[in-house]
């Protein structure tokens, strides 16, 4: 009976990650997580000490680190830079979504995705509207590359955070075997969208020239020294990656150094960080770990083989992703596989990143870009990204499989 009603709410919170939210609650995933969590505690099969047990805090505190990190960016104005920089120096249309996947992409590889998207999507939306152009295929690129260029590193994105801790991975061997395979993965987002809306986006530049009237989204003040400061704490955590010290940790020193700040106060750096990104997390793995405790979920694995092969570990990554998301994927798969090797942690990295894009519920990001666009008034429909993101994804999920396959990484 504990392990009947442990699956019951364990199986109750994944289908609430598949349907996104609560029928006629607005309920979303964290808070169908964080109910799961408060079933367990309340029908007497776990404590809070059962689940504190199951949470990863190495992980937790790399992810807050990386969200500190990222938030002394987005406080000096980097992002507003970098947007206005797109704009001067795009002549056409095609160029401005050549320069939106290339610096959309370079960015995620760096700084939380997740963050990254929310600061750049308004930003984009109006100044593609200031052109006289729709924003919707340049939302639909930033999404993709966010996907894409995240699976190039270790940092890139929640997932792969928790990855690279629970195998302990070498974030420049990382860095080698998805680095071109994330590349192709940008070429792959440009393309595809390009081809799709070359006609409307050129028809649209043409008639309405470049005099039209951007919506006013507020914009953070851009200091330079601050955006300096970034940039250094940013290379010394690529430096320390070199070390024997622990990521988290040089995550937290260079996270507290940005804390003690006499331009940002704390409150407000602190207010960017993603919280209910770190409570899907926290809810996430204590849910899963419950369920581990039971061994049903390795006694199913043993009778259906481990994922270590490519031929099962790709299907069964982009349907999971784009069914209940790929971080709870990623959460609740390396719950349940013990001992992982490196190559299959390697290739669950990449493609759970890039089958992220697939559909506009597949990951955190695409989900922000939606609700971000929602409220300047711009409908990013699901039907409409499907069209790009589909062909972009599985473009880029057959040359990672096939690179994967030929480097000898997963077979």
């Amino acid at each position: 009976m504990h392990a009947a009603i442990i699956t019951a709410v364990c199986l109750a919170v994944y289908v609430g990650m598949a349907v996104g939210r609560l029928p006629w609650l607005q309920v979303d995933r964290t808070g169908i997580a964080l109910l799961g969590v408060i079933a367990l505690l309340a029908s007497g099969q776990a404590t809070l000490d059962d689940l504190g047990a199951n949470i990863d805090m190495t992980t937790i505190a790399l992810l807050f680190g990386l969200m500190i990190i990222s938030a002394q960016f987005v406080a000096s104005g980097f992002f507003e830079i970098c947007c206005d920089w797109m704009l001067d120096k795009a002549e056409s249309p095609t160029a401005l979504l050549a320069l939106t996947v290339a610096v959309c992409g370079a960015l995620s590889a760096l700084l939380a995705n997740d963050l990254v998207v929310f600061a750049m999507a308004p930003l984009l939306i109006a100044g593609a509207q200031g052109r006289g152009l729709d924003p919707r295929p340049f939302l639909i690129a930033l999404v993709g590359a966010s996907n894409a260029g995240s699976s190039a590193t270790l940092i890139g994105n929640p997932q792969n955070i928790l990855i690279g801790q629970t195998g302990s991975l070498n974030f420049y061997s990382f860095l080698g075997v998805c680095l071109v395979p994330a590349l192709v993965g940008l070429a792959s987002v440009f393309g595809v969208v390009w081809y799709l809306w070359r006609d409307r986006i050129e028809v649209t530049a043409s008639l309405a020239g470049s005099g039209g009237a951007g919506a006013e989204v507020p914009r953070h003040a851009h200091d330079r020294n601050q955006t300096i400061k970034g940039l250094i704490a940013l290379g010394l955590l690529l430096v320390l990656f070199l070390t024997p010290l622990p990521r988290e940790i040089g995550a937290l020193v260079i996270a507290a150094v940005l804390l003690s700040n006499r331009k940002f106060t704390s409150r407000a750096m602190i207010s960017s960080v993603d919280w209910p990104l770190l409570l899907l997390f926290v809810c996430l793995f204590a849910v899963t770990g419950a369920l581990a405790d039971t061994g049903l979920p390795f006694s199913l694995l043993t009778a259906l083989g481990t994922p270590d092969r490519l031929l099962v570990l790709t299907p069964l990554t982009l349907l999971m992703s784009n069914l209940i998301g790929n971080v709870p994927w990623v959460i609740f798969l390396l719950q349940v596989w013990p001992s992982p090797p490196a190559g299959a942690l390697y290739a669950l990295a990449l493609l759970s990143s890039l089958s992220g894009g697939l559909l506009l519920w597949g990951s955190v990001a695409n989900l922000i870009v939606a609700e971000r666009a929602r409220a300047m008034g711009v409908n990013l429909s699901y039907a409409e990204y499907a069209r790009a993101g589909v062909p972009f994804t599985l473009l880029s999920l057959l040359f990672a499989v096939i690179w994967l396959a030929s480097t000898g990484v997963l077979s």
